[in-house]
């Protein structure tokens, strides 16, 4: 249960507020003005509320207003600048330059601020230039009511003067607070004094004692009502004006009713105080219970933070989660003022450790992309030093080589991302629309190659060999020049190579050559036909065909030597041991004819 203040505690607390409203009038339009839970609201919302409250004219009626909220929004910035400062930290770990950040709403905020303060204070200096004169006013005012307290004078003369003084003391204007409760009471008291003391008009006074009693009367009246009034706040204020009508307007009633008309109406200001306890004690409770649901999402950011996260997917899941919270946290409420700050300070070090993790995460990510970009820019300058050149038999598959590398690098830094894309676009588009109009100027050099060739193949049919091995092997070779300075065909007539080597397989089978030699001269006609028409990829594909195949003869070879380890004792006419040798004779005859064809290869792709 709460504790009772007593009447006299109510009683000065509403005459403490009255002296502040007594200094400047103004302060009192601040009960009509919505006090908001300013920290509920984003930066965005509290400017646009110090935008309202600025343009308010009674300035100090958003004093308490104003403050509340640049308090929160300072909070606000004073965390988002936090959290930039540690990504640029994170993203600039050896820099010696000093961390710069500019928010726009910031400058926008602070310009309104500057607005209401510099309104503040023209007005609070023309407050307090009248406040002194007005004391010095109303201090005179009560010496000559002091001064009235004199027998020899005329009553009716003195009774004139007391009311001149009281008309005077209604107009004479504010004076500071702290004077404010001395000075009426000091008033109050001399002209209880000049009721009581004088020998004044009987019925006159009696007259004036009744209308004040009446008048403090309906005071209480209404004060009984207030007291159920559902809306505290409202009821309160409406009693501190009360209070001051009852100090400022009305004057003493008969000394009979005075402790009493008095007593009554403490008690209802005590009854109304307590009510505005009880409304206090359970904004306190709801306090609490917004420190409990702050606690709880603070240990979830924890939660969140303590989370194993590898990749950029999950990542952008928690950055989501922390977001959220961090709304719901500003969404909560105000807590107890004496734990206001610890409870912020807890909030943003569990943000700053979430932020932590995630920059460091990213921070590795930025060196791999950097990584990247560094492998792309090598590619672009590739790419743009081989988009003009016309050797397209072998600049066309580097430039494929290129384009599949580019595929296989991962991401890029955004801000250069599209740049260095479009960069290397256009040089491999610059140098693939040059190979496609290249192509289309030898069409018709290829149809006139093709028609060549077809009807040299019909004089090919009819060659008859003289049967002289180096005559017909030079008439062989001729042929093959000759085909050869015809040119390319187009792609869709290649076939006609393939015609052109059976008739060559047929007069090689003709010529008295050996195998070997025979071997030779076909292989390079046909390596030398694929490297005339751009077959990069076959000519790849026999080297590793021949590679292969020399591997294989060579194992081979060992085996059938290790082999004949067990005929060690065998007579050198053994048929089988000289089958073996045979074997291996032949062996090794095709292992040197394939190592002069995988040289031969080398040496032509070179």
């Amino acid at each position: 249960m709460l504790d009772q203040p007593d009447p006299i505690a109510a009683v000065a607390a509403i005459s403490n507020a009255n002296a502040e409203e007594s200094e400047d009038e103004t302060l009192a339009g601040r009960h009509d003005i919505e006090m908001l839970d300013y920290e509920t609201l984003s930066m965005e919302q509290l400017t646009a509320e110090l935008e309202k409250l600025v343009s308010i004219e009674k300035v100090m009626s958003v004093k308490d207003h104003v403050e509340h909220l640049r308090t929160a929004f300072l909070s606000k910035y004073n965390h988002f600048i936090e959290e930039k400062k540690d990504e640029w930290q994170a993203e600039n770990p050896e820099t010696t330059e000093e961390f710069e950040y500019h928010l726009p709403l910031k400058s926008q905020f602070d310009k309104l601020y500057n607005q209401y303060r510099d309104k503040k204070n023209t007005h609070f200096k023309s407050v307090q230039s009248n406040l002194e004169g007005n004391l010095q006013n109303r201090l005179a005012i009560v010496e000559e009511l002091k001064n009235l307290i004199n027998p020899q004078e005329n009553i009716k003369d003195t009774l004139k003067h007391f009311n001149e003084l009281r008309d005077r003391w209604r107009t004479a204007g504010p004076i500071p607070k702290d004077k404010y409760n001395h000075v009426w009471n000091n008033y109050h008291f001399h002209v209880e004094n000049f009721y009581d003391y004088l020998h004044l008009d009987r019925d006159a006074r009696d007259q004036d004692f009744k209308h004040n009693l009446e008048r403090k009367q309906k005071i209480i009246a209404r004060a009984e009502e207030l007291v159920n009034e559902a809306d505290v706040n409202k009821a309160f204020r409406e009693l501190q004006d009360l209070h001051r009508l009852w100090k400022e307007d009305i004057g003493p009633v008969s000394r009979e009713h005075r402790e009493e008309i008095w007593n009554r109406f403490s008690e209802l200001t005590r009854q109304m105080h307590d009510k505005r306890e009880s409304l206090y004690e359970s904004l306190r409770g709801k306090e609490t219970e917004n420190l409990d649901k702050k606690k709880d999402i603070i240990a979830r950011i924890d939660a969140v933070t303590a989370e194993p996260v590898t990749a950029h997917g999950q990542w952008q899941g928690q950055i989501e989660k922390v977001e959220a919270l961090r709304n719901e946290f500003f969404a909560a409420g105000k807590v107890p003022a004496e734990v206001n700050e610890e409870t912020w300070s807890a909030f943003k070090t569990a943000v700053r450790n979430f932020n932590a993790n995630k920059n460091s995460f990213y921070k590795d990510i930025k060196k791999d992309q950097q990584d990247n970009l560094n492998k792309k820019m090598a590619l672009v300058e590739k790419a743009k030093a081989l988009q003009n050149s016309d050797d397209f038999a072998v600049t066309t598959p580097v430039m494929k080589q290129i384009q599949e590398e580019w595929k296989t690098i991962g991401h890029v830094p955004r801000k250069y991302s599209d740049k260095i894309w479009k960069d290397f676009k256009e040089a491999c588009n610059h140098y693939f629309e040059k190979l496609k109009a290249s192509r289309s100027e030898s069409s018709d050099e290829e149809n006139t190659a093709f028609e060549s060739k077809k009807n040299y193949l019909d004089e090919l049919r009819t060659v008859e060999m003289t049967g002289s091995h180096k005559t017909d092997l030079d008439a062989i070779k001729a042929h093959i020049e000759k085909w050869k300075s015809f040119g390319k065909v187009p792609f869709s007539k290649r076939h006609i190579e393939g015609k052109f080597n059976k008739i060559l397989d047929a007069l090689f089978e003709k010529l008295s050559l050996s195998k070997k030699e025979t071997d030779m001269v076909r292989f390079t006609n046909r390596v030398e036909a694929l490297a005339g028409s751009d077959e990069t990829r076959k000519l790849d594909n026999e080297k590793i065909f021949l590679m292969r195949k020399i591997d294989e003869v060579q194992g081979e070879i060992f085996q059938l030597e290790n082999n004949i380890q067990f005929f060690a004792n065998a007579k050198k006419d053994n048929p089988m041991v000289a089958e073996v040798r045979k074997n291996i004779e032949r062996h090794k005859e095709e292992l040197d004819t394939l190592k002069q064809k995988l040289k031969q290869l080398r040496n032509m792709q070179q």
